[in-house]
């Protein structure tokens, strides 16, 4: 059997973080989150895959390669327009044989358990169904029994909290309903199509099995769910220390520190934390749960750091305070910088959002000052200036300079 994964997708509204990456190779517990959808299938047996890529598609393809490294046989479709996920699979269907396959999306953070889950049915076509508390960004399901009645891509009404999670099992035979997109609904195929579109008017007329999984399945839609997204990766990981740990280091639960990085005297660690490799912490600083930190970052003394992802090559400076945040690859923070978390209202897609225990989201190449106070749920873009001693509330578009 083969699968199907779709990557193609920009992740716009995870942008700062999506700048120069598709949102599958935003890494989650040091890894891309394209990396345990592969490792899920694999798991099962599924090595077959056909990868759809598009937006930055090079980061991919130079990740994965051709999928030896990875246990799997990995073959590429280019998707050169944002066409949706209709058309991606369509374009994909030349790569497929004439047995039944798995649909998966690249950007969810999945386990082997609900591939498992979704290839106990098989009997005709299936869909990994989920409970959301934001129906609303989603194709919504209405079941009956454990048939799929009815589906609705992302509904102005409230009409259930049963989600499509965008993870299928196929038929052959279902192709057909896809390879005619080039007459969609009597036009030419020049605007974007989702799957969701294609079935909506199939489940009437055909059984479509609701798959409610025991695995996991973790969406991140915008910059704020990446902490979370990112803690649950963490449950994926072990411990082991390859770097070195100087005396008078405190490690408690599962910590993993990656060659090359050292820890030094008086740091306190607390996992499940991740360490990627060259990275300098310390001397005490104190790193607690749910938190990743990339590869090549320095971390200064007496910085407090909880529950955070912190991308690659960063440096935060000494003195500082992180909390619910997280740090783009190659920001560089002065001394000081206070980043609380706490609960906070947030405006995208012009609606209102309340979360809680948020901190600050920065984007790549960003430099900030000593003493700056970055307000709850903040969002400053990439390649900012902000100066020392600012306070920042709010978001900030990328290139912005503040004094």
């Amino acid at each position: 059997m083969k699968a199907v994964i779709l990557a193609a997708g920009e992740g716009t509204r995870l942008r700062p973080f999506t700048m120069s990456r598709p949102k599958g190779m935003i890494p989650v517990g040091n890894r891309p989150i394209l990396e345990y959808v592969v490792e899920a299938l694999v798991k099962n047996g599924i090595e077959d895959i056909v990868m759809v890529v598009g937006y930055r598609r090079d980061t991919i393809m130079l990740h994965f390669q051709d999928g030896t490294r990875f246990g799997a046989a990995i073959e590429y479709v280019i998707q050169d327009k944002p066409l949706g996920t209709a058309h991606a699979l369509a374009l994909a269907s030349d790569k497929l044989d004439n047995d039944g396959f798995l649909v998966v999306a690249g950007d969810n953070l999945i386990n082997e358990q609900i591939v498992a889950d979704l290839l106990k049915n098989r009997d005709g076509p299936s869909m990994v169904v989920a409970e959301s508390e934001n129906p609303s960004k989603y194709g919504v399901v209405n079941v009956e029994g454990s048939r799929i009645v009815e589906l609705v891509e992302k509904p102005d009404w409230k009409m259930g909290n049963i989600i499509n999670t965008g993870i299928y099992y196929f038929p052959h035979k279902i192709l057909e309903h896809f390879q005619v997109l080039g007459h969609f609904r009597g036009q030419t195929f020049h605007t974007e199509h989702g799957i969701t579109e294609v079935l909506a008017p199939l489940v009437r007329e055909i059984a479509m099995t609701a798959v409610k999984s025991r695995g996991k399945w973790v969406d991140a839609v915008y910059p704020w769910d990446l902490p979370d997204i990112n803690a649950q990766a963490l449950e994926f990981h072990g411990q082991g220390i390859r770097g070195t740990i100087e005396s008078g280091v405190t490690l408690k639960g599962a910590v993993d520190v990656g060659t090359g990085t050292r820890i030094c005297s008086g740091c306190h660690i607390e996992g499940p934390v991740t360490i990627g490799e060259g990275c300098h912490i310390g001397p005490n600083v104190i790193i607690l749960p749910s938190t990743s930190i990339g590869h090549g970052v320095q971390i200064d003394p007496f910085t407090y750091i909880s529950h955070c992802l912190i991308m690659s090559n960063s440096v935060i400076g000494s003195h500082s305070h992180l909390s619910h945040s997280v740090i783009g690859d190659g920001v560089r923070t002065k001394a000081g910088i206070f980043a609380p978390s706490d609960e906070c209202i947030v405006r995208a897609d012009r609606e209102l959002f309340k979360l809680g225990d948020i901190g600050a989201m920065v984007g790549q190449d960003t430099v900030v000052g000593s003493r700056v106070v970055i307000s709850p749920g903040s969002v400053i873009g990439a390649e900012c200036r902000i100066g020392d001693g600012a306070r920042i509330a709010g978001n900030l578009d990328n290139r912005s300079i503040v004094v």
